[in-house]
């Protein structure tokens, strides 16, 4: 399937619900035809951090970047209440704007506070003699005993595989090695390293990959990550901008900094919600003959403990919608409670049966006080995308390969 956008033609109550009183209908069209190019791009995710960590479903720097340009000014509060591996807060922060990123998900939560945090000179100076000096050593030879105390047996359930147990010897020695550097935010960048080069290594991988090609990895990463963060670290200080990471209940958004009682309201809302029916594997590799791993959460010294459903709204069982719409109305709540009047919220979002569950989707965003805005010319724009490995995920016939760009103001 090509990768293309579409315009839907709305329908008479819908149409009923046009009008922007935020923008003049001029700068209404030009926000629609950014987010319509930003859908169209087919540009691999690249530049900033963002290449830190191949997160699942990851959403595209392009579309993130043209909804918060559109949708917000230098300075202002934005929000990604399920922001994954922090794309739309990198793309925020380096656009000057104070971002709030949130993810029920700690590895999520991991990735993208690395993303976003400075490192001082020292620290860099140690991770680059940890790359020089360090990763050389990591051998299938390595004593077990010495790494026994790095070794979670939960978090590394079939790393003991053939094509993957040179790898986790050398990721626990790695481990080991970490703590001697000199800050937590040292070793919260090396283990993002470590992740990084872990899952190019297992996740998914047919051939097996050598113990010295992974070292050499590890250590051209580990230069390539420090550079990323410097210019971002750079740009965002030119800009002004700045990232707070929580990991949170987004239903509970409302409860706490900087939202909580009288704080801040956020004049936008950009991200990509769980989408009902697609069940994405956020919090697993797949090694040697797919077979499932938690090792990312090992890696990142992250506790998970939960299964796809944690993350999703619900799992793949059927009778599991109405749960799902349940708790995304709660968290659409919360989430009007936190923006400000005539606000924004702009979203990518996909269905397992359009026909259906828009319609839900869309009055939920209504009985949570949104008024959906759609472009000048009266109508929505869809975006169709080639089909990704999550949806291997799913069963029986789907058209989650089809997204929609929906657009709301707080009311």
């Amino acid at each position: 399937m090509n990768n293309s956008v579409d315009i839907e033609e709305p329908t008479e109550k819908q149409q009923a619900a046009l009008g922007n009183p935020g923008m003049t209908d001029d700068e209404l069209a030009m926000a629609f035809a950014v987010l319509s190019e930003a859908a169209r791009d087919r540009r691999p995710v690249t530049g900033w951090t963002h290449n830190f960590y191949r997160y699942p479903a990851r959403f595209s720097p392009q579309f993130a970047a043209g909804a918060i340009a559109s949708f917000s000014r230098p300075g202002d509060l934005v929000l990604d209440p399920y922001m994954g591996g922090g794309t739309s807060v990198v793309e925020g922060v380096v656009a000057g704007r104070r971002v709030v990123g949130n993810d029920l998900n700690t590895l999520a939560a991991f990735v993208a506070k690395v993303k976003t945090t400075s490192l001082l000179s020292d620290d860099v100076a140690a991770l680059q003699d940890w790359a020089e000096r360090k990763v050389p050593t990591f051998s299938y030879y390595l004593p077990k005993a010495e790494l026994t105390a790095f070794v979670d047996p939960q978090k590394t359930k079939n790393l003991s595989l053939v094509r993957a147990r040179f790898i986790k010897k050398a990721m626990s020695a790695a481990l080991a090695s970490i703590v001697q550097l000199p800050t937590l935010e040292a070793k919260a960048f090396a283990r993002c390293v470590v992740l990084r080069v872990g899952e190019w290594a297992l996740d998914g991988r047919v051939r097996h990959t050598p113990l010295q090609e992974f070292r050499s990895k590890l250590a051209s990463t580990m230069t390539e990550m420090l550079a990323s963060i410097k210019a971002f670290v750079a740009r965002a200080k030119n800009a002004g901008g700045q990232a707070t990471i929580l990991n949170r209940d987004a239903a509970e958004l409302d409860q706490v900094a900087p939202f909580r009682d009288d704080g801040e309201r956020a004049a936008l809302v950009v991200t990509s919600p769980p989408y009902p029916g697609v069940h994405i594997l956020y919090h697993r590799w797949q090694v040697d003959g797919r077979r499932e791993t938690p090792a990312p959460y090992w890696i990142a010294g992250c506790n998970d403990g939960q299964g796809a459903s944690f993350y999703n709204f619900g799992d793949q069982r059927g009778g599991t919608a109405d749960r799902y719409f349940q708790k995304s109305l709660r968290t659409l709540e919360s989430m009007r409670r936190i923006i400000q009047d005539g606000g924004y919220v702009v979203q990518m979002v996909s269905f397992s049966n359009p026909d259906d569950q828009l319609q839900r989707y869309l009055e939920n965003m209504r009985l949570a006080g949104f008024t959906e805005v759609l472009v000048g010319w009266d109508k929505r724009i869809w975006r169709h995308v080639p089909r990704r490995r999550w949806h291997a995920a799913l069963k029986g016939d789907i058209n989650s390969a089809t997204e929609a760009v929906l657009v709301h103001r707080a009311a």
